[in-house]
């Protein structure tokens, strides 16, 4: 199998050279070349043909949004990984070359005091990214699940289970390709959903923030950045913070958000499967949980808890994902009732959550019913 060839674009003298340290001691990947500026790059994708670039976020002369720009007109298949820096304009940048088509993104380390941690955190970050990006290296989801087909076989298959209980909140775990799968379901979805809902999105502190701002101007439903001891309520969304598990508790005849720095699961804080596992036992078999595009297989064990709870999943489907490691892993775990492209996930989730509420009659019934639904939203 030839390696992957990556094309390392960055102002910074030593971050080119940290890279091609990084990537080039990896023997599934090639640096085929480096670029100095956004225009270089450019002209350099033609000749070296790389199977991924890997892109500076702030760069003198052509920006690196305007070169992302411009390797989604003239590439449009052409993975690309940002190389960002964590901090408010960083962030807020990384974000907007996502929307251009990006496809995923790495924090630069900052202050770490040490070329081999720095090296050592870069390759932990971007390699496996760099391998889930380019299809020559992508195996099967087959080929690392990580529940035995005999437990999965435990949970029963969608095609036989009795009619699903009624969904009193949705959950949504996603990472690579999350934002713009974010960006388009929740405008989507009525601004009278009659359920909470929750979210973990794979990014850092800040991130989830300016994340949660961008989706609430475009969304009928309220968005923020979870935060402890919130009250649950309907039509609202929360988005797990930035290294903190979030979780929910059940107290006083209503459900809070809570939230901790527990070790991190699947290398993810937040995690998926943390969020799922709280809201199986916390609702039971009333919720409804979807899993969108995203690296690794993070939400594979929580969905597991969902489905045992009698609860349902819904993943997205493979073309329509940037990288189809979670909801795959899930598909292929046997944990799944419905796989859907993403322009079709909102129809289905609404077609769910409303299915166990349509003899309240109105919009407004089914409403009220919901907000006393004996769960406190």
């Amino acid at each position: 199998m030839a390696p992957i060839r990556v094309l390392v674009i960055d102002d910074s003298v030593v971050i080119r050279r940290v890279l091609c340290d990084v990537l080039g001691a990896d023997p599934a990947i090639e640096v085929a070349g480096t670029a100095a500026s956004g225009q270089i790059g450019l002209s350099k994708i033609s000749l070296l043909k790389p199977d991924l670039v890997t892109l500076d976020v702030e760069m003198p002369g052509l920006s690196g949004l305007e070169t992302v720009k411009e390797i989604r007109r003239l590439y449009p298949k052409l993975p690309v990984i940002m190389f960002s820096t964590l901090t408010e304009c960083g962030a807020s940048t990384t974000l907007d070359a996502l929307e251009l088509g990006a496809s995923d993104y790495v924090t630069k380390p900052s202050n770490t005091g040490s070329l081999d941690v720095t090296q050592a955190r870069i390759r932990r970050e971007l390699i496996p990214k760099v391998i889930a990006l380019c299809p020559q290296a992508r195996v099967g989801p087959q080929a690392t699940l990580l529940i035995p087909p005999s437990q999965a076989r435990r949970i029963v298959p969608a095609a036989k289970r009795q009619s699903a209980a009624r969904v009193d909140i949705l959950a949504i775990g996603t990472s690579t390709g999350g934002p713009n799968a974010l960006a388009a379901l929740f405008p989507s979805l009525p601004r009278n959903l009659p359920v909470p809902i929750v979210v973990v999105q794979h990014m850092p502190p800040l991130f989830t923030r300016l994340l949660s701002e961008r989706l609430n101007k475009t969304s009928g439903l309220v968005i923020q950045e979870g935060v402890k001891g919130e009250k649950l309520e309907t039509c609202h969304a929360w988005i797990a913070p930035g290294d903190f598990h979030m979780v929910l508790e059940r107290r006083e005849g209503s459900v809070h958000l809570a939230l901790n720095q527990d070790p991190p699961e699947n290398s993810c804080r937040p995690a998926v499967d943390v969020l799922f596992r709280s809201v199986a036992r916390t609702y039971g078999a009333n919720v409804l949980a979807v899993v969108l595009t995203g690296m690794g297989s993070d939400g594979v064990r929580g969905c597991e808890v969902v489905r045992e709870q009698g609860g349902q999943v819904l993943v997205q489907d493979e073309a329509s994902s940037v990288v189809w490691g979670m909801p795959g892993q899930v598909a292929a775990a046997g944990y799944a009732d419905g796989i859907f492209p993403l322009d079709a996930m909102a129809q289905e989730i609404e077609r769910r959550v409303w299915a166990h509420r349509v003899l309240a009659g109105s919009s407004a019934g089914m409403a009220g019913e919901s907000g006393s639904n004996g769960h406190g939203e």
